[in-house]
């Protein structure tokens, strides 16, 4: 038996979109009930159609209606669907857009923070086939489709039965984007092949010592893993090691596998960063990529090795308004700590101004990019330097994209192309963990 015991599928509850003001649409006839004074007075009637609701100092407004909640249910038909409008996707990474989203099971509005988020409601199993059709392509391989509803589930699980007792929200489970997995209801195309595969795998999930995994995932991880405590709370997980992304072919017992270089020691990650070494991720192949990459996640085009330039009055005003502090001019990048993968948790940024010390990976990626440098993994050259030792330019080159730990969804699609069953995949990516049927 795993901890938490769990016997029968949770409903979730998925925070989507929130403001001072929401507007959605509803397919067909909806129960609205609402409650007054602490649900002591209940309102109910049927709606349909376009609709609107506000934050009214501290309630939910609706055709001049105060309620302290609000939920509507389908009425007519459990394929019934809404609507919610200028929903924001990419928040704060380089493809943020905003559009309207569909959904089926139930909506339901709360109070966070003077604002109004809508809620939607539903069985884990319904909403692990919308995420594993948001985070990647639902025409994707049947392992890999298979590797991620696994892994999906297990993570919303954790999340829901965290060890600590501490949800990463309070007012709802987890949120429909990539703060945790990328949930889109039902506005990417589903295939009958995503469903099965839920189904395939339905009450699965990954355990180590009898706990639940917590399976994070990234887009490539550069070629290397990275571990858990690089990037998160220092509580080291045994099956977040690192480890090459690399295998011997099937079959083939000839080919000895290469060892992976001690990339927490600066001159091996310098190496491994401005070389491109064989790894399953390490890929161009189109009809793969495809396979992870929503269209706007194929917006970035570069991402096993990339680069990107800043002059020093770019980098240096970047930095400031990223980070709120003024440096002067940025004199050097200095990596003091590095990751299993090469990724970069402690870095040192020289001004003319002052000094400090900046991490963990997060951190890193958000204070050196507009929205997210693709990862820490990276090395900074210094080009044309003035007398007193001020660059006019600085160049990172860099590896991977994402945090690095747990799953890479590039290499697993590798994976599933070559033929690797999604156990197999799983258990190359999560070392040592268990796959168990808890429901």
């Amino acid at each position: 038996m795993i901890e938490p015991h769990i016997t029968h599928e949770p409903i979730i509850e998925v925070g989507i979109v929130s403001g001072t003001e929401i507007h959605f649409n509803l397919s067909t006839h909806y129960r609205l009930t609402g409650t007054y004074v602490g649900g002591c007075v209940v309102y109910s009637c049927y709606v349909q159609g376009p609709q609107t609701v506000r934050y009214a100092d501290g309630q939910i407004g609706w055709q001049n209606k105060t309620f302290d909640t609000l939920i509507l249910q389908p009425a007519e038909s459990a394929d019934s669907t809404f609507e919610l409008q200028e929903v924001t996707i990419g928040i704060d990474f380089h493809w943020q857009r905003r559009e309207n989203q569909t959904f089926g099971g139930l909506l339901k509005f709360v109070i966070e923070d003077e604002r109004l988020t809508a809620v939607n409601v539903l069985p884990l199993e319904d909403y692990l086939v919308s995420v594993i059709s948001s985070e990647m392509s639902a025409h994707a391989s049947e392992e890999l489709l298979k590797a991620h509803a696994v892994i999906s589930r297990s993570w919303v699980l954790s999340q829901i039965y965290p060890l600590s007792g501490i949800r990463p929200h309070t007012l709802y489970h987890v949120c429909a984007d990539d703060h945790c997995q990328r949930y889109q209801g039902l506005t990417r195309p589903i295939t009958e092949k995503a469903r099965q595969a839920v189904a395939d795998t339905r009450g699965q999930v990954l355990t180590s010592g009898g706990r639940l995994c917590d399976t994070r995932y990234s887009k490539c991880c550069g070629g290397a893993f990275e571990e858990f405590q690089y990037c998160w709370e220092d509580t080291p997980q045994p099956y977040l090691r690192k480890q090459r992304d690399w295998r011997v072919p099937q079959g083939d017992t000839t080919v000895p596998a290469p060892d992976l270089p001690d990339l927490t020691v600066e001159a091996e990650a310098e190496r491994w960063i401005r070389s491109t070494p064989d790894a399953f991720c390490h890929t161009t192949d189109q009809h793969i990529l495809k396979q992870v990459l929503n269209h706007y996640d194929q917006e970035t085009t570069d991402f096993y090795r990339w680069r990107v330039e800043y002059t020093q009055e770019e980098l240096s005003a970047l930095i400031q308004r990223r980070s709120g502090v003024d440096y002067g001019q940025i004199i050097d990048l200095v990596p003091i700590a590095r990751g299993t993968s090469g990724r970069i948790w402690q870095l040192k940024i020289v001004g003319t101004q002052q000094t400090r010390i900046i991490g963990k990976e997060l951190v890193i990626r958000r204070t050196l990019s507009p929205s997210h440098l693709y990862s820490s993994a990276f090395v900074v050259d210094r080009e044309d330097l003035s007398p007193e030792g001020i660059p006019a330019r600085f160049i990172l080159t860099g590896a991977g994209w994402g945090h690095g730990v747990g799953l890479c969804q590039i290499g697993a699609a590798v994976m599933g192309e070559q033929g690797y069953k999604y156990d197999e995949i799983l258990k190359h990516y999560y070392v040592g963990a268990e796959i168990e049927n808890i429901y």
